[in-house]
């Protein structure tokens, strides 16, 4: 069998290079041995320094020590967790065996507690007389009568669950649409006369409904979108000048024989301390989208600089639902429109909030999704006043700084 040829030139330079001997024979298809006898003569030719030769031979041989130490370090450390699993396994074993994990839970002692409990119930931006007619939405006085009424039947469920005897229902504006501008009066479902009355009727069974279960208080802002005037006010002869507050104060009549206590004073903030908490009612048109924690922490801050601390704060306006640790935003009763799609475009549900707020301090934010409601039977609507275009009128109210809802 002919010798194999070993390229001198290139031998050397592998060798530079730290390769092994094992891997110099893998190159030129010859033995370990042989490539070890070849650098022995190259030593000797001087064509190797026969220093660097000690150097890379005790290189490779502390190489192959350190990759021996790092493989039988990782065999220890396997082995250490395979015995602390096997001791785990055993002792959990014998736990059962001596049958110390019990077969039924375990019931205990009812434990009565002294904590306060309530909630406020949040109705914005309901938009009672806009007609939404969209491929995924469609909106109209039945279909809001209906999305109350799930709304309802809903919050109930988690109410009681809670314990909650005490609620507010907290309006935080834009219960009727617009018709300022051309587009709105386009979209408008009825005269502003008769979209009141039946704004009106539609939130007193909604009080209706909940006076069934529950002690009611209602506090109420005004939106921007039902303003009379053109421009928004935010002094209080002008700001009340507002579709808002007109059905505050009409249902505010309606039950003036009841039980359920209505709360005035400032038109575009209100503050209502309920379980210990102190929740602050905006609209939301003060608060920068973009950033709305910091605006959040600003109102926030005036209020604190007032001697007032607000725990909690409560608005709408954007049509999109959004929960913080200090502040919850509700979307809108009719769910996404032209202009919240295209203008805002914040894609949104028909959806409105529940707070259950408790003495210790903590709640509970739950959003309910309103949707899809085929299946709701409305709450009846006279149908007679459904019409078109007029308008309405005025106000004028004593102030308030915080609400207390007695629990």
């Amino acid at each position: 069998m002919a010798k194999k040829v070993i390229d001198k030139q290139q031998y050397i330079n592998l060798w530079n290079d730290n390769k092994t001997h094992l891997e110099i024979s893998q190159v030129f298809g010859i033995g370990e041995r042989t490539s070890q006898a070849y650098a022995q003569k190259l030593k000797g030719e001087g064509a190797i320094d026969e220093r660097l030769v000690d150097i890379r031979d005790s290189k490779v041989k502390q190489r192959e020590k350190d990759l021996k130490r790092i493989e039988r370090k990782d065999l220890r450390e396997m082995a250490r967790i395979e015995n602390a699993v096997v001791e785990i396994q055993s002792e959990l074993i014998k736990l059962i065996d001596k049958k110390v994990i019990p077969k039924k839970v375990f019931v205990g002692k009812t434990i009565r507690t002294n904590k306060k409990v309530g909630a406020i119930v949040h109705l914005s931006d309901l938009h009672f007389n806009e007609l939404i007619s969209l491929m995924f939405n469609q909106y109209d006085f039945t279909v809001a009568s209906k999305r109350l009424r799930k709304f309802v039947k809903s919050i109930k469920i988690y109410l009681k669950a809670n314990g909650v005897k005490d609620i507010c229902v907290a309006m935080t504006g834009d219960l009727l649409n617009s018709d300022r501008r051309l587009d709105e009066i386009l979209s408008q479902a009825t005269n502003r006369a008769k979209a009141v009355m039946l704004s009106v009727m539609l939130l007193e069974q909604v009080l209706l409904d909940l006076s069934k279960d529950f002690n009611i208080s209602v506090a109420s802002v005004i939106g921007n979108e039902s303003r009379i005037t053109e421009d928004i006010g935010w002094c209080e002869d002008v700001a009340s000048d507002n579709y808002d507050f007109i059905i505050h104060q009409f249902l505010k009549k309606l039950f003036v024989n009841s039980k359920i206590k209505f709360f005035d004073g400032q038109a575009t903030e209100q503050v209502v301390e309920l379980a210990g908490q102190y929740i602050l009612l905006v609209h939301g048109n003060q608060v920068k989208k973009s950033k709305m924690e910091q605006s959040i922490q600003s109102i926030i801050g005036k209020w604190s600089a007032n001697g007032v601390k607000i725990d909690f704060v409560i608005s709408g306006h954007l049509h999109s639902c959004r929960i913080g640790d200090y502040f919850a935003r509700s979307a809108s009763l009719g769910g996404g429109n032209a202009y919240s799609n295209d203008a805002l475009q914040l894609y949104s549900r028909a959806s409105q909030n529940l707070h259950i707020f408790f003495s210790d301090g903590n709640r509970d934010s739950i959003k309910i999704d309103l949707q899809n409601v085929e299946d709701i039977v409305p709450y009846p609507i006279v149908k007679e006043l459904e019409a078109y275009n007029a308008k309405s009128a005025d106000k004028a109210k004593k102030k308030t700084t915080v609400h207390k809802i007695v629990i």
